[in-house]
């Protein structure tokens, strides 16, 4: 008797998926549940989850903090150091719906803060510094609390279950965003929790990941070296902070920050023009602790749009299509076809090339 699809383990499992209105108009979380749930067999219902922006416009300049918590005593714990450093505008449980299928949930709560003038002024930093440190010094000395995402008008909605039921436990078809991502995972080497689902998040960066890091070691080591701290148990958080690094603290340009996660073989860098060839072999020369090996697909969202990219030999699938003002990126042309029957363009993207979707007027991520 021959095995069925969802009785074996797949290597090549996980989904990802992306929707954006480059003119920023806000629409409902519907589609992204829809698009994700048609790739339902390459998870497992060990973890599921989603990105979204623009959905908290009463709160626009205020960061949202979302947060797990063990118990109460966790929460009171962690509510004395974020009250501490924050001025909280408001703060209470992140609104759910009861799914059969959703349980052993933990205490899931939301704030909207601004950083305490005097505190930013005391430690000498930019207010988005301030507010990377204290989320990761919550993450390695709080136990039992955990920092989903703190971004500005954009929020992280994950925990351990299928995408389309955790979609379902969170109402994200009562909230409307500009940019949604998906993710469904089939955890291969990490456990399957409620933080270690997707999307993993810093500021207002979220990344979804399809695949497996084989340079997590590597990566990790030199991420260190600037203060950041990989304590969530998966190769995924340190590519949301290696692109937080080059993008908004060293300030690199996007297609610098690609060409060193997902450099070309150096085969094809000879073939290059002379200038881009000397370009290249110098970003690869420079960032060769970030360069990310492994069979991947990921897609980076932030507040300004997002990027999506696979690894350079094309071990992941990955699809991108655009119609009118809309921009799509999945796992499978079919999660496209689901909710964009039409599309004006599609096509499967490279192994190293980005497809990048940004907001009307906005150059740079």
């Amino acid at each position: 008797m021959s095995l069925r699809e969802g009785e074996v383990r797949i290597p090549s499992g996980c989904a990802i998926s992306g929707i954006m209105n480059r003119k920023g108009y806000l629409f409902s979380g519907h589609d992204i549940i829809q698009s994700i749930a048609l790739m339902h067999d390459r998870s497992n219902g060990l973890g599921g989850g989603f990105a979204a922006y623009g959905i908290y416009p009463d709160y626009a300049d205020h960061y949202a903090i979302h947060m797990f918590y063990e118990d109460s005593f966790c929460r009171e714990e962690t509510e004395l150091f974020i009250n501490d450093h924050f001025n909280v505008e408001v703060g209470g449980r992140i609104p759910t719906r009861k799914v059969s299928s959703i349980t052993e949930a933990p205490i899931i709560w939301r704030y909207f803060v601004q950083p305490k003038a005097e505190k930013v002024m005391e430690m000498d930093l930019e207010e988005d510094e301030y507010v990377a440190r204290l989320v990761m010094q919550i993450n390695a000395k709080f136990p039992g609390s955990f920092v989903v995402s703190s971004g500005k008008n954009m929020g992280a909605f994950k925990g351990v279950g299928y995408p389309e039921d955790i979609g379902e436990f969170y109402k994200l078809d009562s909230y409307k965003g500009y940019l949604w991502t998906a993710h469904g995972r089939f955890p291969t080497n990490t456990p399957g929790w409620w933080g270690g689902a997707h999307p993993f998040t810093l500021l207002d960066w979220s990344i979804v990941h399809n695949g497996e890091i084989s340079s997590y070691d590597a990566n990790r080591r030199y991420i260190e070296m600037f203060g950041y701290k990989c304590t969530l148990q998966t190769d995924t958080e340190v590519i949301t902070y290696l692109f937080d690094l080059l993008l908004r603290k060293q300030g690199l340009p996007l297609k610098a920050v690609v060409t060193a996660m997902a450099a070309p073989l150096w085969s094809n860098i000879e073939r290059l023009a002379p200038e881009e060839r000397e370009l290249v072999k110098a970003i690869r020369t420079v960032y060769s602790p970030l360069l990310v090996n492994g069979p991947f697909s990921i897609i980076l969202g932030s507040r300004k749009g997002f990027v999506a990219l696979n690894d350079r030999i094309k071990l992941r699938a990955l699809v991108a299509a655009e119609k009118d003002d809309f921009i799509y990126v999945a796992s499978e042309e079919s999660a496209i076809r689901e909710i964009c029957s039409n599309p004006d363009r599609l096509w499967s993207v490279a192994g190293g090339e980005p497809v990048i979707g940004l907001l009307e007027g906005v150059e740079e991520l």
